[in-house]
């Protein structure tokens, strides 16, 4: 079934109404949508609201069926990335993929060697795509809440945010470092964990020293030199199904 997100839905009585062109474009237009059609509508509680298209009178008029707190994902990590922004466009697939993933925040990390130069403007229309990114990946994924993308970050701010974590990761190519399944092993489903992924050319020696006196151990994400894109994907993706297959 079609779902689609809305922050704070206008709700009166059993009514619920979309106003957001894009999404009313989408249903109408794309998804081609009639009335007695069915769709659901999450919100940022997590609550879900299943409803029937009654009318397209002002926006998309739903009469809401029932609504329920979603569960969903109550039994998965709490995973936040604060990762590298690479060359080209590849962010937009990194927020993409880690969402369905199910990663709760994701924080476009600027560090030493990274090569891409964002001022004010460019940071703050980069964001505003990413999370209109994040949200459809989220509605696509089927999950209850979407994914937070934070405002680019740099390096040494990372660490007001690290608070409250139980576990932080960094993988760097150099260095004594922890195999990835060993950690796997340890991390179980209420674990809040956060993962600084670098940028082409790995964390400087000073960036992963101060990690490490942040508390944040460093990994290996084994033999293979992986890109920016990859490294982020793959550990979310490990981290993720470990979890799951412990508990069932």
């Amino acid at each position: 079934m079609n779902r689609f997100f809305c922050k704070s839905p206008q709700i009166v009585e059993d009514t619920l109404i979309i106003t957001d062109r894009d999404k009313v474009s989408h249903i109408r237009k794309v998804l081609c949508l009639r009335p007695k059609e069915e769709l659901v509508v999450f919100d940022s509680n997590g609550i879900e609201y299943h409803c029937i298209i009654e009318s397209f009178a002002k926006g998309v008029t739903l009469r809401i069926k029932n609504k329920i707190l979603s569960v969903k994902n109550i039994h998965q990590l709490s995973l936040s990335i604060a990762c590298a922004i690479p060359k080209n466009a590849k962010f937009d697939d990194i927020v993409d993929k880690l969402t369905q993933l199910g990663a709760d925040r994701i924080i476009p990390l600027i560090s030493h060697r990274v090569v891409v130069k964002l001022d004010r403007a460019k940071a703050e229309e980069r964001l505003k795509r990413w999370r209109k990114i994040a949200e459809s990946a989220s509605q696509q994924s089927q999950r209850n809440k979407v994914a937070v993308i934070e405002p680019v970050t740099k390096f040494d701010e990372i660490f007001k945010l690290d608070k409250g974590f139980d576990l932080k990761l960094i993988p760097t190519l150099t260095g004594l470092r922890k195999p990835l399944k060993e950690i796997i092993s340890e991390v179980t489903c209420t674990h809040k964990v956060l993962v600084l992924i670098g940028p082409e050319g790995d964390f400087t020696e000073r960036e992963v020293e101060i990690a490490k006196n942040s508390g944040f151990i460093p990994v290996s994400l084994g033999d293979l030199v992986l890109r920016v894109d990859t490294a982020a994907i793959a550990i979310a993706a490990a981290l993720h199904l470990g979890t799951v297959l412990k508990t069932g």
